[in-house]
């Protein structure tokens, strides 16, 4: 009988799998588009399973709520874009690759279409990424006095260093301030 250790490793390597394949592409046939749609059923059938991956699941149902919340034009009252779908995708996939020595972010809608993934240890200790259409992730710091913003490119399947040591840095997980890194 196999080892439970092995079951969870085969389901991880499968849904790291499926997750690629479930990313959004330029797709040359209708079969394919198909393909892709099933990849994305799929996926989203497999994360709603609490035991493996209950806060991956509980923050993508957020974003879920927050894409219904802001689906149309003018959500806020002051001429705000509905959610864009690639930005959702996008930031999909980035909640996806948060490793689980780091929190999970907080949500919240752009005025442009775009999503904030906000990470807030206190007043002054706070790291934000703003999720768009393309794979420049734009983000910000406040750690006490240290305070600045960068670009930096996601590839869909993992998160850069530079924003995963400036998530950890805010959290006291890193061993040297996010500034100099």
């Amino acid at each position: 009988m196999p080892e439970p250790v092995s079951i969870a490793l085969g389901c991880w390597l499968g849904y790291n799998a499926l997750n690629a394949s479930a990313r959004p592409r330029s797709a040359f046939s209708r079969a394919a588009e198909d393909i892709v749609r099933e990849f994305v059923t799929v996926m989203d059938t497999t994360e709603r399973s609490q035991v493996l991956y209950g806060r991956t699941t509980d923050v993508l149902a957020q974003l879920r709520e927050l894409a219904d919340e802001c689906a149309n034009p003018d959500w806020d009252g002051n001429g705000a874009n509905p959610l864009d779908e690639i930005a959702l995708q996008n930031a999909e996939a980035f909640i996806r690759v948060v490793p689980e020595d780091l929190p999970m972010p907080d949500l919240a809608p752009e005025p442009d279409g775009s999503i904030s993934l906000d990470w807030i240890a206190s007043q002054h200790r706070r790291f934000s990424v703003s999720v768009g259409t393309d794979h420049r992730i734009a983000y910000a710091w406040l750690d006490g006095v240290e305070k600045g913003h960068a670009v930096a490119v996601f590839d869909g399947r993992n998160l850069p260093a530079r924003l995963q040591n400036g998530i950890a840095s805010i959290f006291g997980h890193a061993n040297t301030a996010f500034g100099s890194v």
